[in-house]
């Protein structure tokens, strides 16, 4: 298969999506055991050797300006993202927070209009982008009492968000260095966990390996670690180098859709008709964005 094809890109795109649509729910079910900081400790740490099992070079670095731009990949790609993301699953519901941080693409259309070369905003765009919000808005209009809003975790999932942006605009730029895949994941996954120290002393983190004596728990980590994170962040930036930052974040809008239908088979959180048409819509929203018009043979 050829690996710079569109195609392959909106394929490891879409399992990437599968894969963290249902984050939410096994953290979720972790949140029962374990502090948001001490399942992130865990996630990356994990995550972090296997990336050294699959790949044990290291990466060297032709300019060394360029470390900067892993350590901000590093801060808010690991460490305020999940750990926002984290907290605000221990306030809502896990449908709730799954919606919320699928605004993600607005935020970083708009970065990239002004950071990134070559991804303007097309009208076709625009309007999937608008109804998707708006099928995402139904999900989150589904019933105070299904959902169980509250303030403090929305705000943060908001904030979740914002910070995925500005990472995906600075995994465009890592990708453009041409380094292997593996290795610059690794180096950001090492620069989160190093964010993450001071949290870990303020949050009171303890290892409390027992915990993991209990299948639930030790699966619902390892698929964390090495599925969504290990194995996924890297599917996620190969998609980015080939799609681009802009059309790579509009499978962001599946996210909500996975998450709900997760939550509620899963958790059994409720699913209402409400939700069921904002699914609908999203994924329409999904499919005008990436529509493109046949341009004939001059």
């Amino acid at each position: 298969m050829d690996t710079k094809r569109p195609s392959y890109g909106h394929m490891i795109a879409l399992f990437t999506m599968l894969m963290w649509g249902t984050t939410f729910v096994a953290t979720k079910v972790l949140l029962r055991a374990f502090t948001p900081v001490e399942i992130l400790f865990y996630r990356f740490v994990i995550g972090y050797g296997a990336l050294w099992l699959f790949c044990p070079h290291r990466l060297r670095l032709t300019d060394r300006k360029q470390e900067w731009y892993f350590v901000g990949a590093g801060l808010c790609g690991v460490a305020l993202y999940y750990l926002s993301e984290n907290i605000a699953l221990a306030y809502s519901l896990a449908s709730s927070v799954g919606v919320i941080v699928s605004i993600a693409p607005m935020f970083t259309a708009i970065l990239a209009h002004f950071f990134l070369d070559g991804e303007p905003l097309r009208p076709r765009f625009v309007f999937g982008f608008i109804a998707a919000i708006a099928g995402i808005g139904l999900i989150g209009w589904n019933g105070t009492a299904a959902l169980q809003l509250n303030p403090i975790g929305d705000l943060l999932a908001v904030f979740a968000a914002f910070i995925w942006a500005v990472y995906s605009i600075l995994g465009r730029k890592i990708s453009a260095f041409g380094y292997n895949t593996i290795q610059t994941t690794r180096r950001t996954f090492l620069y989160g966990i190093l964010f993450m120290v001071p949290a870990l002393a303020l949050a009171g983190f303890r290892f409390g390996f027992s915990r993991f004596a209990e299948p639930v728990y030790l699966g619902n980590m390892v698929f964390l670690s090495l599925g969504a994170s290990a194995v996924c962040f890297i599917t996620w930036n190969l998609a980015v180098r080939i799609l681009g930052a802009v059309k790579t974040s509009v499978y962001i809008y599946l996210q909500p859709v996975i998450s709900v239908l997760a939550a509620a088979l899963i958790l059994h959180e409720r699913l209402t008709p409400m939700t069921l048409l904002g699914t609908a819509l999203t994924l329409s929203g999904l499919v005008l964005s990436e529509w493109r018009t046949p341009q004939k043979n001059t």
